[in-house]
């Protein structure tokens, strides 16, 4: 077994206040995006982005700094979420490795984006593999 996959993150020396600055200018971005946007406004309302980033940024705080505090669960939202495609997470993630590269220092960037394409790597198989209709080969 690829205890990459399984074994917690390390922590690495970020604030709450970053992983809440890294949310907010990702979405920003997100809403303007001309791939992402248009999916994230089928899901969240315009009054409803102040809500989500909160949400997000206590998925952040607890995956990072074992907070506790995020009460949901990614990988159902992604699979129920039909509109959400596998191509869609490269394009997720450049955006934001932008950001992160942008707001961070060097190595936390780093630290985060590795963290952020792992979690990725398990949603995309999701909405791949595991939401594919029954009989259908997995995607590669």
């Amino acid at each position: 077994m690829d205890r990459s996959l399984t074994a917690q993150p390390p922590r690495f020396d970020i604030t709450p206040h970053q992983i809440d600055q890294v949310v907010t200018k990702f979405y920003a971005k997100v809403r303007a995006d001309s791939v992402l946007g248009p999916v994230f406004a089928a899901h969240v309302p315009d009054d409803g982005w102040p809500a989500h980033e909160a949400k997000i940024a206590s998925f952040w705080r607890n995956a990072i700094l074992y907070e506790r505090s995020y009460d949901g669960n990614p990988m159902q939202k992604h699979m129920a979420a039909r509109d959400v495609q596998g191509e869609h997470f490269p394009h997720w993630l450049a955006l934001f490795d932008t950001v992160l590269a942008a707001e961070l220092p060097p190595q936390i960037a780093l630290a985060f984006s590795t963290l952020a394409h792992r979690i990725a790597r398990g949603l995309r198989m999701g909405v791949e593999d595991l939401r594919a209709p029954v009989g259908a080969p997995p995607s590669l």
